[in-house]
């Protein structure tokens, strides 16, 4: 049954209400791809008893002729969403030997739906980086290599487990989280397709914080109608999450392949960096040109405030790591290395449970909330982050949607010294996602038809006003 993993969730789900296979032997297939592909390490933990024994609890309920609405469909879990009795490390020594007693919202309806988990997918430590490198057990590697190279490429991050093991063919779909395109980016060098809803559209309660203001929870999928279906699964307000906006969820799945003509795409002028490589900039264009043959308006606009995202979402993310982060102290979370003083046991533990990365922002971000900083740094931050917010509104009051790049590059090498000597360099190349967590909105990467100079994946990024995921995926559709 090898052909099964080349099934994505629509198809999976239709196949399994038509009896066409069974849910144990879709479990199966998967988890022979998973152990197969092991090398790529895209997962944490897998978790094949569960897996089968979730597929054939649903073989159950086909067989009484009383499915779920995805019922048997596999799915892969990112390692930062706390399940249940299943070890949950957020890719962090520090929760090393952590299983939560409680489920995350997201993950519970996922189950509730009457998906199986395959396993948790590996990450950058506590969702910090854009390669999946800064885990503590290792980096995840793309399956996608360059033309003729025998290199290993990164993911992505820092959902770069999720977005490898559906781009390998280990899971039809997965959960991720973005919290500054930790969705997209990884969806764009796997060519997958990645979606980041509405701020307040998926609950965050189970969802490990980095930066409570900016996380999101959203689906990794083989396509636009596959993320449509999660997405409609996982979205709805939660009572347990204080920011999780009280909307009906529509029927996402209805938009795809909706006409979109008369709509308008805005194509922010700044966003045509210079020294933009052309590859990604031909991709840009064949995306625009797909959009206008399916009669759509394209509209040049101005987005001026958006050079200065990168430093306003980079010091209220640090900020918010620190302050999310102090809980990890080896009393109330996390492992213990103990020490001759109080104050001893939390740096030590501290010291052996954080990666570089994760100390690197708490320590940056504990500056900028200090006292004589927090008025300099943090609260000019987040008035630069409404003003932003302002150039999106007013530019959501003339066209639908925006277009432009996921990513300014495609997946670069493992270990590639420009970025592990510089962390900055890293930082860089989330220029064109972080805007979209700065104001909250909604965002689709898709792969381009046109693959970069080194025969890589490329994803182009549409971006919608709030609660306006039906449109995405209308746009999305039509493009691919």
């Amino acid at each position: 049954m090898s052909d099964l993993i080349d099934l994505g969730v629509r198809a999976l789900r239709d196949g399994l209400r038509a009896r066409s296979f069974s849910a144990v032997e879709v479990a199966r297939a998967f988890l022979d791809r998973i152990a197969a592909t092991r090398g790529l390490n895209a997962f944490l933990t897998e978790t094949p008893e569960r897996a089968l024994a979730d597929a054939a609890r649903s073989d159950e309920r086909l067989a009484r002729g009383t499915p779920r609405p995805l019922e048997g469909v596999p799915l892969a879990v990112k390692d930062n969403y706390c399940t249940r009795g299943i070890r949950t490390t957020a890719a962090s020594r520090i929760l090393e030997r952590f299983v939560p007693p409680y489920e995350s919202t997201v993950s519970q309806k996922v189950w509730d739906a009457g998906c199986a988990l395959l396993g948790k997918t590996n990450m950058d430590e506590f969702a910090m980086g854009s390669s999946t490198a800064a885990s503590a057990f290792g980096p995840t590697v793309n399956p996608h290599r360059a033309t003729g190279e025998a290199r290993d490429r990164v993911p992505g991050g820092s959902s770069g487990g999720s977005a490898a093991a559906v781009a390998a063919r280990g899971a039809p779909g997965a959960l991720g989280s973005d919290t500054g395109g930790s969705v997209r980016q990884p969806a764009s060098f796997c060519g997958v397709v990645g979606l980041k809803p509405t701020y307040g559209r998926c609950s965050r309660y189970g969802l490990i914080a980095y930066a409570s203001s900016l996380d999101q929870p959203g689906p990794i999928a083989r396509d636009v109608a596959d993320a449509a279906v999660l997405l409609a699964a996982i979205a709805g307000h939660d009572p347990r999450d204080s920011t999780s906006l009280p909307e009906p969820v529509p029927d996402y799945e209805s938009a795809v392949g909706r006409s979109i003509k008369r709509c308008k795409i805005g194509i922010p002028k700044e966003y045509r960096l210079e020294g933009l490589r052309a590859d990604v900039c031909r991709a840009w264009d064949d995306g625009a040109a797909r959009l206008k043959d399916a009669g759509c308006e394209l509209v040049e606009v101005s987005l001026p405030l958006s050079r200065y995202a990168l430093p306003a979402y980079y010091i209220i993310a640090m900020a918010e790591a620190s302050s999310n982060l102090a809980r990890y102290d080896g009393v109330r979370y996390g492992r213990r290395t103990e020490g001759g003083s109080l104050e001893d046991l939390y740096a030590e533990t501290r010291s052996a449970g954080f990666g570089p990365e994760v100390k690197r922002r708490i320590l940056l971000g504990t500056y900028t909330l200090s006292a004589g900083y927090y008025d300099a740094y943090y609260k000019k931050a987040q008035q630069v982050r409404g003003l932003i917010k302002r150039d999106f509104d007013r530019v959501f009051e003339t066209v639908d949607a925006l277009l432009y790049p996921t990513s300014p590059i495609p997946a670069f090498p493992l270990g590639d010294e420009s970025f592990a000597a510089d962390p900055v360099a890293l930082y860089l190349i989330d220029v064109f996602t972080i805007t979209v967590n700065l104001v909250g909105a909604p965002a689709i990467s898709i792969p381009s038809a046109v693959p970069s100079d080194e025969g890589l994946p490329l994803g182009l990024q549409l971006v919608a006003p709030a609660l306006g995921e039906a449109r995405l995926i209308e746009l999305a559709s039509a493009v691919i």
